[in-house]
């Protein structure tokens, strides 16, 4: 029987310390935990399909909170069932003692764990629902203010106007054009139809 750790973060650019710090603390070696740098909204991340080959009956899975797992409501019930039940793997949730399957095997023990992690499987997707609306407001409320997002404009450079006219008078071709102004093609393009 291996205990295995889980750690998951959205990007490549969170830090993932403070989960790999609590698998230690429990007791995991290194080479036990996975990792993903991979948004939660699915379950098609490469360690995770990788832990689900390595788990076998009577193995431990740790995390620290049920949204290391996903955020997506019906995929964690469903991974949950999988794991618990088909595979016979034991869940250990760092931050929610409850949601510990060691322990607590009876009918009463199973009944409380299964409302739990459907009541923080729940929060998990909301609040990933809510940081989309949040965000899309930003970005309207952004736009509405005039600030645009995204990649900075290219500046057009001081000889813009003279290449400009010497690509409308057919004297140099678009990309002749684009490479003496330092840009893509595309953007001299874009520039073209502005």
């Amino acid at each position: 029987m291996n205990t295995y750790g889980y750690v998951r973060v959205s990007t490549k650019e969170q830090n993932e310390d403070r989960q790999m710090i609590a698998m230690r603390n429990f007791g995991i070696a290194n080479s036990s935990i996975i990792l993903d740098k991979q948004s939660g909204k699915d379950f098609e991340r490469p360690g995770y399909q990788r832990l689900i080959q390595k788990l076998k009956t009577g193995d431990t899975l740790v995390i620290k909170s049920i949204d290391r797992l996903g955020r997506d409501y019906e995929e964690i019930l469903e991974q949950w069932r999988l794991l618990t039940r088909e595979k016979q793997v034991d869940i250990v949730v760092l931050d929610m003692p409850l949601l510990d399957t060691r322990q607590g095997r009876d009918l009463t023990g199973a009944l409380i764990a299964d409302i739990l992690l459907q009541l923080l499987s729940y929060v998990a997707q909301t609040e990933r629902e809510f940081n989309r609306q949040r965000q899309t407001e930003g970005i309207a409320a952004a736009k509405a203010k005039g600030i645009h997002l995204g990649r900075k404009f290219k500046e057009r450079g001081e000889n813009y106007e003279s290449v400009m006219a010497a690509w409308r008078r057919g004297e140099i071709s678009g990309r002749a054009a684009a490479r003496e102004l330092g840009v893509a093609h595309g953007t001299f393009q874009r520039w073209c139809r502005e």
